[in-house]
């Protein structure tokens, strides 16, 4: 009997769902802890991202660490207090999959990422390296995509240096120590450069002033009455120096009731072109010149801007700039293509030109120049997410980028020439026509062409009546002293050093006592002098720029892969053997005797000396060991405290910053980084008067309740200025 109901089918076997495969988990170091906190939010929770804090492993520092009898194979130590960290790594490695080194992009980092691939087992020729120039989640991304093999050629150019600078430093710092000083050091690129200091010096005591005199006249022109200023320039048309008041005064009194002709007028126009993106170094050098700012600090603050600033919404945490120790002047296609698009938008197509910039031979052109990671980030648009410092940077940065990818500025130049009987005047007029770049960056030497000074409409045969006349008596002046801005440069025209050792190495001639800061300018001490004089009597080739630029030259070719590290050790070694043997026989012994002060000890009654630590000048008594006596040294503004009545002192940051604090700090809290203003008080409340120096010069109340202030002008500004 057949069945009404309906047939029932088989039910299907559900299929368990796959089980996901695990997410490999990867390790990436990098340097810095800003960095690692920067990159983390890029990459999520499938990384690790953890900092190595700089080398971890390098030459001990009680040895030489290096056998020179045996290819001066280097004798690597952990670093005294990395041991933990080291540890953590190879915890944090033997947990993940995959192990990425992401040091930074130079020959120190690929050094780091050598170490560390060794002391946590990672095969170098395996592809574990990542660089970025810039820290951003596009940058960062498709870096990892793209890992590589350990550059042994970059890890040998920074052994090389690393050897051969512990060599010059191990070997003729004790020779000094024994015949001049405890505490010296000499290096192959600080020396040279405490050389150059003190061969100005000395150029600057031999100067011999020559004297001479300008004539500065203010014509009329007759036929538009508008007057113009000109120059005595020479007679009969040629050129003539006037060497004494009497040849003035025969100019005065002969062109004196005389009536002028204009013999000359020429209109020509000029463009200036715009400077390239930045540099190490001309990054360096224009924050001095415009900030006052010391190498170092300039480093300090671009490093803060390279490695991570919090600017929330979209933008979330982001590296504002490429990576900041580069000599490269080359910019990648994309930024050139944002920047193209970006300054079109802004300010019209007749004021963009994209331009890319030929770097110098010796320059490591893998990397690019500074430049903002995004155009589209404006500095006034972050402003309040920075430093007041890091706006600075960020902003001269930005601009310079953006003008190097604009149009040229153009001039209108008009020259004129103007007699009175044999005697020739010149006038020049300047007008900006066009003003291109200059509408977002004016560098520091172009700021007097910028102002346009204009002549009134002139044609030969004219003629001009004098108004007045005056001269002038000047001397020649001897070449200036350098300033950090000026030695850079010359270091990085003579090929000396590299975009990481210009700030380092003005750093340690300074704290080394070789070289003071005075105002803007270095000024070698004795004891440079000294140390100068020795190395040059004795390793002529450490402080001959020459040879210097010559070894660096070695390093880069070590780096290019055309020379051998071991080889380039070897041609140095026997000349500078033979160096260090005639040297321990013939420097005999110097006292540089300790700077007396009028500071008496209270322990046993001597007088005080000037003492130099890696931390700058103490008092310490001279009774040592006897009496141990120290303290620091005490500067007085001679201005008392508003909130204790104790004397107001110039101190210094950490840091080496110039501030003013109370002497009774403790227990006195106050503290400005401004200048106390001596022998005046505020007009409308009577408290203390502070001085702003730099482009906003003032003079305004610390009582902040009240608005007193007024501007001064620069001379007023200068005075006690502090150049830290």
């Amino acid at each position: 009997m057949a069945s009404n109901e309906p047939i029932k089918k088989k039910a299907a076997k559900k299929k368990k769902p796959a089980a996901k495969k695990a997410a490999k988990k990867k390790l990436l170091i990098v340097e810095s802890p800003a960095k690692a906190g920067t990159i983390q939010k890029y990459l999520g929770d499938n990384y690790n991202v953890v900092a190595s804090m700089g080398h971890v492993i390098d030459l001990p520092k009680s040895t030489l660490g290096v056998d020179v009898d045996n290819d001066f194979e280097p004798k690597y130590i952990t670093i005294r207090g990395k041991g933990s960290l080291l540890t953590s790594l190879k915890k944090e490695a033997k947990k993940a999959d995959e192990v990425l080194l992401a040091t930074d992009p130079d020959r120190e980092g690929e050094a780091i990422s050598w170490h560390l691939a060794r002391a946590l087992n990672i095969d170098p020729e395996s592809s574990c390296r990542v660089t970025f120039n810039e820290i951003t989640k596009t940058a960062v991304k498709e870096a990892i995509k793209h890992p590589r093999r350990i550059d042994m050629n970059l890890v040998n150019a920074q052994q090389a240096r690393r050897v051969l600078d512990r060599i010059v430093g191990y070997k003729i710092s004790p020779i000094l120590w024994e015949k001049v000083k405890r505490g010296l050091s000499a290096g192959r690129v600080q020396s040279v450069a405490t050389k150059m200091i003190c061969d100005r010096e000395e150029d600057i005591l031999n100067f011999v002033p020559e004297e001479y005199w300008t004539i500065e006249a203010e014509l009329k022109d007759l036929a538009t009455k508008k007057k113009f200023a000109a120059r005595y320039y020479g007679d009969n048309g040629e050129e003539r120096r006037l060497s004494s008041g009497e040849e003035a005064e025969e100019v005065l009194s002969d062109i004196n009731g005389r009536e002028f002709e204009i013999t000359s007028v020429k209109e020509t126009v000029k463009k200036r072109n715009p400077q390239p993106p930045f540099t190490t170094s001309t990054l360096q050098q224009d924050a001095s010149r415009k900030f006052s700012y010391q190498a170092s600090r300039t480093m300090q603050i671009a490093q803060s801007l390279y490695e991570g600033v919090k600017l929330g919404g979209r933008l979330g945490t982001i590296g504002l700039i490429t990576y900041m120790r580069t000599d490269s002047l080359r910019i990648a296609d994309d930024a050139l293509n944002e920047a193209e698009q970006f300054l079109t938008e802004t300010y019209g197509s007749e004021f963009v030109r994209r331009r890319q910039y030929k770097s110098k031979k010796s320059a490591q052109d893998a990397h690019e120049a500074i430049r903002p990671t995004s155009i589209t980030i404006r500095p006034d648009a972050i402003k309040d997410k920075l430093t007041t410092e890091q706006y600075k940077i960020y902003k001269l940065i930005w601009e310079r980028f953006a003008a190097s990818q604009m149009e040229s500025a153009v001039y209108r130049l008009t020259a004129v020439t103007a007699n009175a009987g044999i005697r020739t005047f010149r006038a020049n007029g300047s007008e900006v026509t066009f003003k291109g770049y200059m509408s977002v960056y004016v560098e520091s030497s172009d700021k007097k062409e910028e102002k346009s000074k204009t002549l009134p409409p002139m044609n030969e045969g004219d003629k001009a009546e004098l108004e007045k006349a005056d001269s002038k008596q000047h001397f020649t002046q001897p070449p200036p002293r350098y300033s950090d801005a000026a030695l850079i440069r010359e270091l990085e025209e003579k090929g000396i050093g590299r975009p990481s050792t210009y700030a380092p190495t003005i750093s340690t001639i300074v704290s080394r006592g070789y070289v003071q800061r005075s105002k803007k300018q270095l000024v070698p001490t004795e004891l440079g002098f000294v140390t100068t004089d020795i190395m040059k009597q004795n390793f002529k080739d450490i402080v001959d720029v020459d040879f210097t630029a010559h070894m660096e030259s070695e390093l880069d070719g070590v780096e290019d892969g055309e020379l051998d590290w071991v080889t380039v050790l070897k041609q140095f070694y026997p000349q500078f053997e033979q160096d260090l043997e005639q040297a321990h026989k013939n420097i005999e012994k110097i006292e540089i005797k300790d700077k007396v002060s009028d500071v008496i000890c209270e322990k046993c009654g001597r007088n005080m000396v000037y003492k130099l630590s890696k931390f700058g000048q103490f008092l310490a008594c001279p009774g040592y060991p006897e009496c141990k006596n120290t303290k620091p040294i005490r500067v007085g503004t001679g201005v008392e405290c508003p909130k204790c009545g104790g004397e107001i002192l110039i101190k210094h940051s950490r840091k080496g910053k110039v501030y003013f604090g109370c002497e009774h700090w403790p227990k006195c809290d106050f503290m400005a980084w401004d200048t106390p203003v001596k022998d005046e008080k505020c007009p409308e409340c009577g408290s203390l008067l502070l001085k702003k120096t730099g482009r906003n010069a003032k003079i305004y109340c610390y009582n902040e309740n009240c608005k007193y202030e007024r501007k001064i002008d620069k001379n007023e500004a200068d005075e006690n200025k502090d150049e830290g």
